[in-house]
C-alpha cells in the first residue's frame, strides 16, 4: 500500500506522495481547469533522495504516458494543459498527445547563461513547452491580460502604411511562441533550494492566460511550489502534488503560508493507496 498526505487551506490542497497514484485515486474526473505538468525530464538529476533517471527512454515514456492521461482525465472539456520536459523526450510527447488534445502552441522557453554551455556542442539554452487544450473551440485565453510591449514598428515610432488609413503601430500584443524569462538565481528573492525552479513570471503568463479567478490549477511536481503560490496570489485555487519531504516543506510555506512545518504535520490527514 502506499500512503500519502493532505494539507488544505483556504482552497488550496497540497498532496505529499506519488503523483501517479494520487492522481489516479485522489483526483475527480473533469474537475481541473488548468494543468501544469513539469514533470522530471529523465537526464539524471537528483531531487532530494529522487534520482532522475530511468532505465531506457521506452520505460520513461511508458511512465509519462500514464501521467499525461491521468492528467487529461482530471482536465475538463475547457480545459488547458502546459506540458513541459526536456528537449530529447519531448517529440513523444508531442506525438502522443497530439492524438487526444489539440495543441495551439509549441512554447519556447529562452533563458540566458552565466557560463559556459558546452565545448562539443551548441549548449541549450531554452526548455519547451506544449500549450494544449481538450476543445478548439471552447478554452480560456486571456488574451487581454498577458500583451506586452511591441518592440517593432510601435517603439520606433513607425506607421503601418498597409491599413486603409495609415496609422501608428500597435503598442502591444499577445506575445508569440517564444518566451524569455531568466532562471532563478541563487539570492533572488524567490529563490528556493531546487536544481529545476521556474520564475514565477513562467507561471503567470500561463496561469493569467488560460485560467480565470477562481479556476483550479493543478501541478502534479509541486518542486518548489511555483505554480500554486501564482495561483494564490492570482485568487485561483489550486492542487499541487510532491513526493520529497524536503520539498513539500516550501509548498507548505509558499502556498499555505505555513511557518512552522512539524506543528501542522499533525493536522494533516494520512491515507493508504491501493497498489497497482
Amino acid at each position: 500500500m502506499l500512503t500519502f498526505e493532505r494539507y488544505e487551506d483556504q482552497g488550496h490542497t497540497i498532496f505529499h506522495g506519488d503523483a501517479l497514484h494520487i492522481l489516479s485515486n485522489q483526483i475527480r474526473s473533469e474537475s481541473v481547469d488548468l494543468v501544469f505538468i513539469d514533470p522530471p525530464y529523465n537526464i539524471g538529476k537528483q531531487f532530494s533522495s529522487f534520482h532522475d533517471k530511468w532505465k531506457s527512454d521506452e520505460e520513461y515514456t511508458k511512465w509519462a504516458y500514464k501521467l499525461l492521461d491521468e492528467c487529461i482525465r482530471v482536465l475538463k472539456p475547457s480545459g488547458t494543459m502546459y506540458v513541459m520536459t526536456s528537449t530529447q523526450a519531448m517529440p513523444y510527447f508531442d506525438l502522443y498527445l497530439r492524438e487526444t488534445m489539440v495543441i495551439l502552441s509549441r512554447i519556447v522557453w529562452h533563458y540566458d547563461s552565466s557560463g559556459v554551455q558546452a565545448k562539443k556542442h551548441f549548449g541549450s539554452m531554452y526548455e519547451p513547452i506544449l500549450h494544449c487544450v481538450k476543445n478548439k473551440n471552447n478554452y480560456i485565453f486571456n488574451s487581454e491580460d498577458i500583451k506586452i510591449e511591441a518592440k517593432t514598428g510601435a517603439q520606433r515610432k513607425l506607421i503601418d502604411y498597409r491599413k486603409p488609413v495609415p496609422s501608428p503601430y500597435n503598442s502591444k500584443k499577445v506575445p508569440g511562441n517564444v518566451w524569455y524569462f531568466p532562471r532563478v538565481r541563487y539570492r533572488m528573492e524567490e529563490y528556493e533550494n531546487h536544481p529545476s525552479q521556474k520564475p514565477e513570471a513562467l507561471l503567470e503568463r500561463m496561469i493569467i492566460a488560460s485560467s480565470n479567478e477562481g479556476s483550479l490549477v493543478l501541478d502534479p511536481f509541486g518542486g518548489t511550489f511555483t505554480a500554486g503560490a501564482v495561483a494564490r496570489r492570482l485568487g485561483r485555487m489550486s492542487i499541487s502534488i510532491e513526493s520529497q519531504e524536503e520539498y513539500l516543506k516550501i509548498g507548505l510555506r509558499r502556498v499555505l503560508g505555513w511557518q512552522e512545518y512539524g506543528e501542522k504535520k499533525g493536522a494533516s490527514q494520512s491515507c493508504k493507496l491501493p497498489t497497482a
